[in-house]
């Protein structure tokens, strides 16, 4: 007769049947998940990409100071070139840099190692603004107030259709008075 004993292809003692093959694949699949994920979020501290908030953090200047008392930050410089005559505008090569933005409950630290003087102080609190600085805060760091921008918006979270610079779409073309029912299509200049 057929069947009952056991030792076929999907039996106690046959192996090699679709139940014995999943637990193989289900293992490489994760492990495979397991790889891409670890190689894809690796920390990469190339200083040419700066890519995470740890890395910013780790870049900033005087970062345990910077960290306990403020937030790091990238500080860009850069020239604006503006002639009258003829108009034009020319912008000069930005420049990146690690620096820190103190919070305004901790300004003494930079005033305790005489960075500000009561005067900027005080000019700076009547903008509610802040501090900010780039440079070893124990030698001779560029220390400067800065706008808080509360309307700054970061459109990686946000509708970026709701942008207060553009919206990443080219507006609509003006048409040329040609190309409308426009009453100065007909104009003729005088001769």
């Amino acid at each position: 007769g057929g069947g009952g004993g056991g030792n076929g292809p999907r039996g106690p003692g046959g192996g090699g049947g679709p139940r014995s093959l999943f637990p193989t694949v289900a293992a490489a699949f994760l492990f495979g998940i397991g790889a891409g994920v670890s190689i894809d979020s690796a920390i990469n501290l190339d200083p040419n990409n700066i890519a995470t908030r740890e890395v910013i953090d780790q870049m900033a200047p005087n970062k345990d100071i910077c960290l306990e008392n403020g937030y790091s930050a990238m500080v860009m410089d850069t020239r604006v070139f503006l002639s009258l005559n003829p108009f034009n505008v020319y912008i000069g090569q930005p420049e990146v840099k690690p620096g820190c933005v103190m919070r305004q409950a901790n300004w003494r630290v930079l005033e305790n190692r005489n960075l500000l003087s009561s005067r900027e102080v005080s000019q700076c609190q009547q903008t509610k603004s802040t501090f900010g600085y780039v440079g070893d805060i124990n030698g001779s760091p560029e220390v400067s107030c800065i706008y808080h921008s509360e309307d700054a918006e970061n459109q990686f979270l946000r509708d970026p259709t709701k942008a207060l610079m553009g919206d990443g779409v080219q507006p609509q073309r003006t048409r040329l008075p040609s190309e409308t029912n426009s009453p100065l299509n007909s104009y003729q200049p005088p001769e």
